[in-house]
């Protein structure tokens, strides 16, 4: 039975792990979950997050999840977004937060990495009240979410300047962004870009990871899917410049579709396992 609260003007909801994880394997799941719906970082609708916790979260690292959708779509709640990841990380004492941030035509993509940096300086501030720790957080995007997390990464002072506590890293699942520079010069790139990233050069620098990558990034790990013929070539000259900074910029390629690198994480496979690995080794005590 669902059970609904009121705590500083969010809605928790408790209920069993079954609500939010379809498909996942019974024994994966804790007895119950709790759900912080609709936390404000910001006065805009979109500017909201959700908390997912354990039943007894203490000193819980924290996965922070990035919703992809093409920079204008897509939403904190949508298919693959939360559900296998909860099943999953949530019984290692892991806290998930999913957060929305606004979209074009309303913002821009810089804009929204800016929003996303906000979110997360809002949710370190709150994570202690939840069990969680402020110390400890991971980002974690899909698609155009990947593309900010991987943003934020390659250059932390963003996440600074907007208060934020420098994450342990980043994990980007299948961005095909990575060079905003190189796909724009480039005749015959996709429509959604132009849509995105605009007309002018120095707009283009400004949200490209490569361009942005500094020696202090943040580790990341770049999954990419190997049946598209994009996501990795970039994901690999990421990495081969993050080598050239000192930086760790790690890339497991998967032969998985675009969709699927989103929405099968969490599910019992090497492909998870080895993610999980990754964000293990990174908020460790």
């Amino acid at each position: 039975m669902r059970r609904t609260y009121v705590v500083a003007g969010a809605a928790w909801v408790a209920w069993g792990l079954a609500g939010i994880a379809h498909g996942a394997h019974e024994e994966a799941r804790p007895a119950e979950a709790r759900v912080m719906h609709d936390v404000a970082y910001g006065s805009d609708p979109r500017q909201r997050f959700d908390v997912y916790l354990p039943p007894s979260p203490r000193h819980a690292p924290v996965i922070f999840m990035v919703h992809g959708g093409a920079w204008a779509i897509g939403d904190k709640t949508g298919p693959g977004v939360v559900d296998s990841k909860a099943a999953y990380w949530l019984p290692k004492n892991y806290v998930l937060v999913s957060v929305n941030y606004r979209l074009l035509p309303d913002a821009k993509p810089l804009e929204q990495s800016g929003d996303v940096a906000r979110a997360l300086a809002a949710a370190q501030r709150l994570a202690a009240s939840w069990g969680a720790d402020p110390q400890r957080f991971v980002l974690m995007g899909h698609s155009a979410g990947a593309h900010l997390v991987a943003l934020l990464g390659a250059d932390p002072e963003r996440l600074a300047a907007a208060g934020a506590v420098r994450p342990r890293g980043v994990v980007s699942l299948d961005s095909a962004a990575m060079d905003v520079v190189q796909i724009m010069e480039f005749p015959r790139h996709p429509r959604l870009y132009d849509r995105a990233f605009g007309e002018n050069p120095r707009d283009w620098a400004a949200v490209s990871p490569y361009q942005q990558l500094r020696s202090g990034a943040l580790p990341m790990l770049a999954v990419c899917s190997s049946r598209r013929f994009d996501a990795c070539p970039q994901a690999r000259r990421l990495a081969q410049k993050a080598a050239t900074l000192g930086a760790r910029v790690d890339v497991l390629p998967q032969d998985l579709s675009h969709a699927e690198i989103n929405r099968t994480l969490g599910q019992p496979s090497d492909y998870t396992a080895r993610v999980d690995a990754f964000i293990e080794g990174l908020v460790a005590p």
